[in-house]
Order: structure tokens, then C-alpha cells, then sequence
């Protein structure tokens, strides 16, 4: 069978769309699947090509098998709504005309913003193939949720665009129950719905020793590390992070936050202003580093805000973490948090509630038992979301998908 995947993110870049992607088109190609990946020359979050390549209008190459298409785009920085959509605008036309000169038998683009799919709906219809929307986040609901897009009409019209691609769409593939039941109550035919969860990649992310010289060049020996590795964004409520961290008593707790987004800025100012010395920011890290700097936290801290939006999602973080060994500090509602309480692999508490966030970090910090206990609870929890057989899983919707459209 022949797959052309249409993705913004992939290898070497390192957010949580690509790794997915990538891990999923590796098993799929080992399991005898012809896949095609078109993309862009990689530049996320900063809005520059990576070393070693050109934001050409179409280049090519082979990455694990899985043929890769890179296509010119408008680039810009992981901040401000109208540059990103001519971004994601200029990826989908030019992944839309590159797609029509690949031969192929079924077509998956995915979320969160549409218009990936919105080509992936466009080169089926030329193409006459069935196509899948993977669905890893609501868009524009998420972004009406931060006030970023504030014009009702725009709003309107790219709701009435997400529905259409719904139903337009021979299959969608979501990644937690919750979303599945959001499209459900909005007359979407669930049973045109699959759920293929994230995971962690077990080979990358396993449990080590802690690195001994990136914990020394950081200066952070015998510190409880906080780590949040990761986007900083606006739906990731870091700045309330901040606003409790000055509450902390204890000398030894340290918080360490490594990567970039729309909102760092305004989140090192404010732990600039509240004159913390238990934090620590990094730039971002290539995907190959994140596993060291994994293994020197002891909890993973993994918050969103409060929103009906962010309880219907389950952050990638959770299977790295578990499968590392690190339990979470997880401010997240909804599947997420039933997902760590059940294998026991973490401390939840209420996003933005600053009381249950410090009793939260008092209950993982202070008991070794209870932390041992939640190291026993991320074993089982990465086993069971171990993405090899989740990527299995959504090879056979892939199959069941086309054979259906073959008979």
C-alpha cells in the first residue's frame, strides 16, 4: 500500500507532531508500507531553516525509509496569529501541488490547525482518494480559548471549515476519548472515528542514571529537580508556574524549564520580577538530547490552563516522563488525569490552583515511599501506551480504511 502523509513537523525537528509522525511512519515502512511525508524545511520554533538545509521550493530525501517531500513555506517564529497562518497557508498550497505528482492510495494529513488537512481534503478530491484526518488538538476552538483570534467572523468561518473537513474526511483518527466525543456531540458519525493515543517511543526514553555532567555544568547537584521540557505557550499557564514557585520553602526544590514558545518571554519576565532564584530557563534541545535532560529531573511537571478544551487532551510529556521513570506533577483535567491516577504515576492537581499545585509538590517531594511507588505506576503506564503498538494500531485502521475503499 501506498501512504502520502501531509505534516508541518517532521525530523529533525523535535515538537511532539513530528516525533509522532515520524515514529508512526518508521513502523509502517518496516511493516512493507510505501510511505511519502510532504513537509517543509524544518525551522520550527524559531522561523529559521536548521543547519544543513534551504527553504527550497521542492527538495527530497530518505529519512528511515520513509521518503521525504520538503516544500517551500512562509516562515516565521512559533508566535503571532496572522504570520503563522500564512505559514501554515503556504505549507498547505504547496504540499497540495508537490501531492499531486506523488502516486499514492490513500492520503492522512493532520491537526491542529486546518489547513494541512484542509490540502489533504483538496489533493483527495483531485486525486480520488480516500483520505484520514488526524485529529491531535481542536482548532480554532483551542485558539478562541486563549483570545488569540478575537474577530468572531474569522472564528465562524474557520469552525464551519474545521466541520466541513470533518465530514468531508473518509476516516478520522483522534488521540484521546475526549476528542472523539467532542466531534460526536457536534454530528460527526462516530463510527467513522478511531482512537490511536500518543506513546513513548521505548527505544529513545527508558530510564538511565542521571547525566552526572550536564547536572554539574547547570550546577544543579543534589537539587529536586521540576523539570518542563517542552512549548511554552499560552496554553501551558507556565506564568501561574511562577507566581506559585515563589511560595516554595524548601531551598532544595528547583525548577528547570527547557524550551521556547509565544509566551517565554513574558514567563522569564515574570520570574525576573518575582526575583526567583529556583529557576532555571534553557533554549530548546535537539530530540536526541531531550533523554538527558530528562534523566536529570526527578518529577515531570506537565500543566495546561483550565479550559472544557485542554480536559479533552492527553500531553505527549506523560509517556516520555513514565517511560523514563519520572512521575508527573500533572496539572491537566480529564483523560489525563484518569490515565496517571489509574497507573498511579503521578501527583494531579487542579490547573491554576496554586494551593493544590504546593500540596501537589509537597506529596511527590517529601516521601521517598510514595515516590518509589509512583516509579513502579510510569513502568506500567509506558508499557501500556508503548507507541510501537499503537503505530500497529493505526496501521490497521490505515488498511481497514483503504480496503474498504477498494471494495
Amino acid at each position: 500500500m501506498k501512504l502520502l502523509f501531509l505534516t508541518d513537523n517532521f525530523p529533525p525537528e523535535s515538537n511532539a507532531p513530528a516525533s509522532r509522525t515520524y515514529e508512526h511512519c518508521k513502523e509502517w515502512t518496516n511493516q512493507g508500507m510505501e510511505v511519502t511525508v510532504i513537509t517543509c524545511a524544518p525551522n520550527f520554533p524559531y522561523g529559521k531553516t536548521y543547519e544543513g538545509y534551504k527553504n527550497k521550493l521542492y527538495q527530497t530525501e530518505i529519512i528511515d525509509g520513509i521518503k521525504v517531500i520538503r516544500v517551500w513555506t512562509y516562515m516565521t517564529e512559533n508566535k503571532g496569529v496572522v504570520k503563522r497562518i500564512a505559514d501554515y497557508m503556504s505549507y498547505a498550497f504547496g504540499a497540495f501541488i508537490a501531492g499531486l505528482f506523488v502516486k499514492t492510495d490513500l492520503i492522512v494529513a493532520t491537526s491542529p490547525q486546518l489547513f494541512t488537512t484542509l490540502g489533504g481534503c483538496a489533493l483527495a478530491t483531485v486525486k480520488r482518494k480516500p483520505w484520514i484526518f488526524e485529529l491531535r488538538d481542536l482548532w480554532p476552538e483551542g485558539i478562541k480559548d486563549h483570545g488569540a483570534i478575537k474577530k468572531t467572523y474569522l472564528l465562524d468561518f474557520l469552525t464551519k471549515m474545521e466541520l466541513c473537513l470533518y465530514r468531508r474526511a473518509t476516516h478520522v483518527v483522534t488521540v484521546t476519548k475526549g476528542l472523539k466525543e467532542n466531534l460526536s456531540s457536534r454530528g460527526i458519525n462516530p463510527e467513522k472515528i478511531d482512537i490511536v493515543t500518543n506513546g513513548a517511543n521505548m527505544e529513545l526514553f527508558n530510564p538511565q542514571a542521571k547525566d552526572a555532567q550536564l547536572l554539574k555544568s547547570l550546577a544543579l547537584e543534589d537539587k529536586f529537580i521540576v523539570g518542563y521540557i517542552g512549548t511554552h505557550g499560552m496554553a501551558h499557564g507556565l506564568e501561574f508556574i511562577m507566581e506559585s514557585i515563589q511560595e516554595i520553602k524548601n531551598k532544595k526544590i528547583h525548577f528547570l524549564l527547557v524550551g521556547t514558545g509565544a509566551k517565554k518571554e513574558a514567563i522569564v519576565a515574570k520570574a525576573k520580577e518575582l526575583k526567583l532564584t529556583n529557576v532555571t530557563f534553557l533554549d530548546p534541545v535537539a530530540k536526541s538530547e531531550v533523554n538527558r535532560y530528562i534523566s536529570i529531573i526527578d518529577v515531570a511537571l506537565v500543566p495546561l490552563t483550565k479550559t472544557v478544551i485542554h480536559a479533552s487532551l492527553i500531553p505527549s510529556k506523560i509517556f516520555e516522563s513514565a517511560a523514563m521513570k519520572k512521575p508527573m506533577l500533572l496539572g491537566v483535567e480529564g483523560e489525563a488525569r484518569e490515565i496517571v491516577e489509574h497507573y498511579n504515576a503521578g501527583v494531579s492537581f487542579e490547573p491554576e490552583n496554586k494551593k493544590e499545585f504546593l500540596e501537589a509538590l509537597d506529596a511527590i517531594s517529601s516521601s521517598t515511599e510514595k515516590y518509589a511507588e509512583l516509579q513502579e505506576g510510569c513502568t506500567k503506564l509506558a508499557e501500556a501506551f508503548n507507541r510501537k503498538n499503537l503505530a500497529k494500531n493505526m496501521f490497521d485502521i490505515l488498511e481497514k480504511v483503504n480496503y474498504k475503499n477498494k471494495k
